[in-house]
């Protein structure tokens, strides 16, 4: 039997997918957080920046991404195994398995 989310959980695990598809579609598989928040905003994930940082964080800590830092702009490059994640080949606890789109 399936374990019972909550409308937050949810959430969180359709954004860090979307989060990670966005990644896998770039050029180079990095993104700065400012536009990861647009493109967030863009399918429906209006969260403010602190959000971002903070799934940037977490995904981090998964192995699913690396952040660096900038001077303050905080740049996420995307691993083999969030690639894997965001192609439906592996799962994470989490992050919603991809469907079509988004």
């Amino acid at each position: 039997m399936k374990e019972k989310r909550t409308f937050a959980e949810l959430q969180a695990e359709n954004r860090r997918c979307a989060f990670l598809r966005f990644l896998a579609e770039d050029a180079d598989y990095a993104m700065n957080t400012s536009l990861l928040q647009s493109a967030l905003d863009a399918v429906g994930h209006g969260v403010s920046r602190d959000r971002v940082n903070g799934d940037a964080a977490w995904l981090e800590e998964q192995g699913l991404v690396s952040c660096e830092d900038l001077g303050g702009i905080i740049v996420v490059k995307i691993t083999q195994r969030g690639l894997d994640v965001a192609e439906g080949r592996a799962i994470v606890p989490g992050v919603k398995r991809p469907g079509p789109g988004f």
